[in-house]
């Protein structure tokens, strides 16, 4: 199939999907307890996920870069790298790939620095395998969301995901985005932010809405890092961030993401 070397319109998202089926969903438990390695094969392998196993933070880090896996389970306390290593490195190659971390420690500091390296939740031991479960679940249902009806599909040899809207394009596969063909450096927080948005166009969203959709944590501490990565997109992509056009802030409801611009006669 030949494709088009046109933009696509503005606020539109093109999806390339591979020719071959999707395989079967894959879960990476990087965790160093033989007993819990069990425990977890078989909870995962009852909810037809194929699992793969690796007993410290080098093996795991090695198997995420042979073959990228649907989820990622991750036990924060690793010989060799730590859940922190790895959290940030697999978001930095990878922002779309869900992270559920496992910890002992239910400290507050801990589960924010986690979450602001991009980890889609975070549970503490012990914990009940069902709810393990289902967060698993949400968390790849969460960084796998269709795309708006209006978006176009396309075939191709590779999968990639593409959001253009005015003069900016985001390719969050290869993590990449560029604005009037000038490259844009953005955190894998700030790619999977703006990854949601593209998905919820002319949404009025909350700030809770948003930690818990985006950094999947229902009681964050604090919803400024809302606002302090909203006002970082802003920065980087608004022609005046001070009047903003794509990124909205509605007054006592949250944000809304506008790809094709309101006119700025007030500031947000």
């Amino acid at each position: 199939m030949k494709l088009s070397n046109d933009l696509p319109p503005t606020g539109s998202i093109d999806v390339y999907l591979p020719l071959d089926s999707a395989p079967m969903d894959s879960v990476l438990i990087i965790e160093d307890s033989r007993p819990m390695q069990r425990t977890l094969q078989r909870l995962f392998e009852s909810d037809a996920l194929e699992v793969r196993i690796a007993s410290d933070g080098v093996a795991g880090f090695e198997s995420f870069q042979k073959q990228p896996p649907s989820v990622v389970v991750l036990d924060l306390k690793l010989p060799g790298l730590s859940g922190k290593e790895l959290c940030r490195s697999f978001k930095t190659q990878m922002p779309s790939l869900p992270i559920v971390v496992l910890s002992a420690n239910a400290e507050v500091e801990d589960k924010v620095l986690l979450l602001e390296l991009g980890a889609d939740d975070y549970v503490t031991k012990p914990f009940s395998p069902k709810e393990l479960l289902a967060r698993v679940r949400r968390a790849m249902r969460r960084n796998g969301m269709n795309w708006p009806n209006t978006a176009h599909v396309a075939a191709a040899t590779d999968s990639h995901e593409r959001f253009t809207f005015c003069d900016i394009e985001i390719d969050f596969t290869s993590m990449e985005a560029k604005r009037s063909g000038i490259r844009v450096s953005l955190t894998a927080q700030e790619f999977k932010l703006l990854r949601f948005l593209a998905h919820s166009p002319e949404r009025v969203i909350s700030r809770e809405g948003l930690l818990n959709e985006v950094w999947g944590y229902q009681n964050y501490p604090s919803t400024r890092t809302v606002d302090n990565h909203i006002l970082r997109l802003r920065q980087k992509f608004e022609p005046d961030p001070a009047n903003p056009r794509f990124f909205v802030t509605v007054h006592g409801a949250g944000y809304k993401f506008v790809p094709g611009g309101v006119n700025a006669g007030k500031k947000n």
